[in-house]
């Protein structure tokens, strides 16, 4: 029994170690406030210039798939929300979705604007409420903004952030290559 002691203590610390790694590189504690905000870069879409879209990007042990408008999804609030990044290199201008826990369903946000920050180009980018159909007066699930660097066609990677009824939300995301 005594020879099996380390290996169940090197097992012990893997699974901690791999708990605490997908874990706790996604939450964001937010400072100031009642509860905190947990950022995800799980799965991913990309529209590209040549039309491909649609494609299932699933990562193992995670759950996001391309959001409804092809885009990137991360995690804002443990999934109480979600955004979902989208660009169009050719207008130069990058859109988020407010989305609400089943990924899926817009969620309009008393907000005039969210931020957008890109780690490559580094870029930061604010982008102002755009409301969609059906989105109540003075809430948008709909952000919209633009920037020069937004047209080099490439897998971006970045934080958006935001705040819902004065409770600050942060949410990583990283587009993947289809390879294609």
């Amino acid at each position: 029994m005594k020879r099996l002691q380390p290996f169940f203590a090197l097992m012990s610390v893997v699974c901690l170690v791999g708990l605490i790694g997908c874990q706790g590189k996604n939450d964001t504690s937010t400072a100031g406030s009642e509860s905190s905000a947990t950022a995800s870069s799980d799965d991913h879409g990309h529209e590209h210039a040549d039309g491909e879209e649609g494609h299932d990007h699933s990562v193992e042990g995670h759950a996001h798939g391309a959001g409804p408008h092809d885009g990137t999804i991360a995690d804002w609030g443990g999934g109480k929300y979600h955004v979902e990044f989208t660009v169009d290199h050719d207008e130069q201008e990058g859109t988020v979705y407010v989305l609400g826990g089943d990924e899926k369903t817009p969620t309009p946000i008393a907000a005039e604007e969210i931020q957008l920050s890109i780690t490559d180009p580094e870029m930061q980018v604010t982008l102002s409420a755009v409301p969609q159909e059906g989105d109540p007066e003075g809430s948008a699930s709909r952000f919209v903004g633009n920037h020069e660097k937004l047209g080099v066609v490439q897998e971006y990677a970045g934080t958006i952030t935001g705040v819902i009824d004065g409770t600050p939300y942060s949410g990583d995301f990283a587009e993947v290559a289809h390879g294609h």
